[in-house]
């Protein structure tokens, strides 16, 4: 256990960091899983509402992941391949429909 005042408030600091990154990390976990089902969705049913629900879950999550990779809760290289994983897959389902 920390003995001086600096190291205590650098525990409480990176608690509250690794609070943080942990909920940005689930959100685009989160995000990431929603814009999926809703290619599923649109693969199901392809009209325009369920086309503009995908775009939009998708922006949404490319938001997101840009904002982790800025705050580095994610590097660069790991925000890059979880976007062009999510885009190949929602490519693959507007342009097959």
């Amino acid at each position: 256990m920390a003995n001086n005042k600096s190291a205590k408030k650098r525990i409480q600091i990176a608690e509250r960091n690794r609070l943080i990154n942990k909920s940005y990390k689930s959100t685009v976990r989160t995000l990431t899983k929603k814009t999926l089902e809703n290619c599923e969705k649109y693969k199901k049913e392809p009209n325009a509402d369920n086309k503009n629900l995908v775009q939009s879950s998708l922006s949404i999550a490319f938001s997101l992941i840009d904002k982790a990779v800025k705050k580095n809760v994610l590097h660069k290289n790991n925000g890059a391949n979880k976007k062009s994983r999510i885009n190949k897959i929602v490519k693959a389902t507007l342009t097959t429909n």
